[in-house]
């Protein structure tokens, strides 16, 4: 009965929102071709209360010219910052890549944080930006066996995502 209770009381305050982002890049190189990368990110996450919610994004990566990408991110998001609204977050995430096409077979993971903002723009519908990654990253090339590793922070245009998210 106690369970029952509790579980009753976490979700009256319980929020389930749908949403995700969208992400485009363009790079130029001199005497070369111009190529543009294009990221779709839907998302899905259940929101405990005004500090903690659990989600998942799934995305897909693809270039005018080149190999495209698929992922899967499951995160736990803390906000500590809000005010009025706007509110700022970071996501603890764990994601997991996978590159194919035009000659590429690769894959990757990553453990770290991902900043980000909120806007609310009515109890329903809010405006989310995340930029940024601080962690770790490895990627195992699957045709040459080739492996690389990364620490580090990455702030760049291709690693800002904007969207939106409605919750219920």
């Amino acid at each position: 009965m106690t369970l029952t209770v509790a579980l009753m009381a976490i979700s009256a305050n319980a929020q389930v929102y749908v949403g995700g982002g969208f992400g485009i890049a363009s790079t130029s190189v001199d005497g070369g071709d111009d190529e543009t990368t294009f990221k779709f990110v839907p998302e899905v996450g259940y929101t405990f209360n005004d500090e903690w919610a659990v989600g998942a994004a799934f995305g897909w990566e693809g270039a005018s010219k080149g190999a495209k990408t698929v992922s899967v991110n499951p995160y736990v998001r803390w906000t500590f910052l809000k005010s009025g609204m706007v509110s700022a977050f970071v996501d603890g995430s764990f994601e997991y890549d996978h590159e194919y096409g035009d000659g590429h077979d690769a894959d990757g993971f990553g453990v770290g944080l991902k900043p980000g903002v909120a806007v609310s723009l009515n109890n329903h519908l809010s405006f989310v930006t995340h930029v940024g990654f601080l962690g770790y990253e490895h990627i195992k090339n699957n045709k040459t066996d080739a492996k690389a590793d990364r620490w580090g922070l990455d702030v760049d245009g291709r690693n800002i995502i904007f969207g939106l998210y409605y919750s219920f």
